[in-house]
């Protein structure tokens, strides 16, 4: 008779410890109630522009949020490009999955420049609760649902004129410092942003200042005078560009444009490079499915002259060249994952020897239920390095990365997996600690 108080006390123990034991949740009834968000639907988000999950789950409540594509209703993918004021555009796509197959949509929202994360997470979540009324429309939540208007009744005639003509203007300074007992770090970088972005031009212009200096202090022990003598290490290295990129659409398919760069780099020992190089782009895909991909060739042939620092390893204080790129790149964004590879490839045309060929990639797969897969990796062939001084180079310049070194090949490779089983909901928000 005394087991039985033991017994009940050990069950309670158990259901306040784990809730949500199943074999403890049969014993309760289950809801038959079509308003309940059993009947929501099954929504997978794909966002790789930097979403405020917690935050959508919180304001749209009903529907049900899945960590897996393949358990999904719905499936949505958000992605983000900047545009010509400074602001991003965000772009989502939905893809009815299961019941909803075939139904698919597509929905757009634009941020400012000057928009705060906040504004910017609103107006997303507003945007994607309207992409969705169409789906929930279809379950039984949709009788839970309101829609309202805040706008005006009426809309002035007219539009606001715009003073700037598509201008944008950036600046943003960067001073910077870091001092320890025997390291202390100065930096100084500027930029300066002048953009113009329309349907038919692109016209970026930028201008690039940077500093640092570093300064170390080391004990060194003579053994012979019995002393610690300390020494100072000042290490400075300073980069400036100016560049510009004006772009023309010519079609759906074909842009053309002129790069235009004056820079100087002692990492690099330039003391001066100047470049002008129009351009042709191909893309196979028409530019409005660029969110979801891409397929461009992109070929540009220009004039470059280089003055240098020091005497290169060709004996050259200064020089002018004749240079050509190539740039193939494909980009995929869908369900399964997304994926993007790209060849860039260059060569002075006085010695095609003298070259540059890198290969880059990514893969992101959804592969089964559960388990992801993801690759990147990058391979470049260095023959161009035409820059480079004579001579050695000392301890600190090796170490502090203050000169670029010599290397035919640079090699870069990951891969990561993925597997994820429990509940397929992820519809809960806790943000204590």
């Amino acid at each position: 008779m005394r087991k039985l108080p033991l017994a009940c006390g050990l069950l309670a123990l158990l259901m306040l410890s784990f809730p949500s034991l199943p074999c403890l949740q049969a014993q309760t009834t289950p809801t038959t109630d079509p308003g309940k968000r059993t009947s929501a639907v099954r929504l997978f988000i794909d966002c790789q522009a930097g979403c405020d999950r917690d935050y959508i789950r919180e304001e749209i409540p009903y529907v049900n949020y899945v960590r897996d594509v393949h358990e999904a209703q719905l499936y949505l993918l958000i992605t983000r490009q900047s545009t010509g004021s400074g602001g991003r555009r965000y772009t989502l796509f939905y893809a009815g999955q299961q019941e909803f197959a075939g139904m698919k949509d597509t929905l757009s929202y634009s941020s400012g420049p000057d928009d705060t994360q906040d504004v910017v997470r609103e107006g997303l979540t507003s945007t994607m609760a309207l992409g969705l009324m169409r789906y929930v429309a279809k379950t039984p939540l949709s009788s839970n649902i309101q829609i309202g208007y805040r706008g005006e009744r009426q809309e002035e005639a007219g539009q606001v004129a715009d003073n700037w003509n598509h201008w944008v203007f950036q600046i943003e300074i960067q001073p910077g410092l870091s001092i320890e007992q025997r390291n202390k770090e100065f930096s100084w970088d500027l930029e300066i942003d002048i953009d113009r972005v329309t349907n038919e031009w692109k016209i970026e212009n930028e201008l690039e200042f940077d500093h640092e200096k570093e300064i170390f202090l080391r004990e060194e022990f003579d053994e012979e005078a019995e002393t610690i003598t300390e020494t100072r290490t000042e290490a400075v290295t300073r980069s400036w560009l100016i560049d510009n990129k004006t772009v023309k659409s010519l079609t759906e398919h074909w842009s053309a444009g002129i790069m235009a760069e004056i820079s100087s780099s002692s990492y690099r020992n330039l003391d001066l490079r100047a470049s002008l190089k129009p351009a042709v782009e191909y893309n196979i895909f028409p530019y409005s499915q660029y969110n979801r991909r891409a397929f461009y060739i992109r070929y540009g042939l220009g004039y470059v002259y280089q003055n240098y620092s020091d005497t290169t390893i060709y004996n050259k204080l200064e020089e002018s060249l004749f240079e050509q790129s190539l740039d193939i790149n494909l980009q995929v964004r869908q369900r399964w994952g997304s994926s993007e590879i790209s060849l860039v490839a260059s060569s002075f045309l006085h010695d095609f020897h003298k070259n540059y060929v890198g290969l880059r990639g990514n893969l992101n797969l959804r592969l089964f239920r559960g388990f992801s897969l993801s690759l990147f990796g990058n391979l470049a062939f260095i023959h161009n390095q035409i820059e480079l001084p004579k001579g050695s180079r000392t301890a600190e310049e090796v170490y502090l990365r203050l000169r670029e070194l010599e290397t035919n090949y640079r090699f870069q490779f990951g891969v990561g997996l993925t597997y994820t089983f429990g509940s397929i909901f992820s519809n809960i928000v806790n943000p204590r600690f």
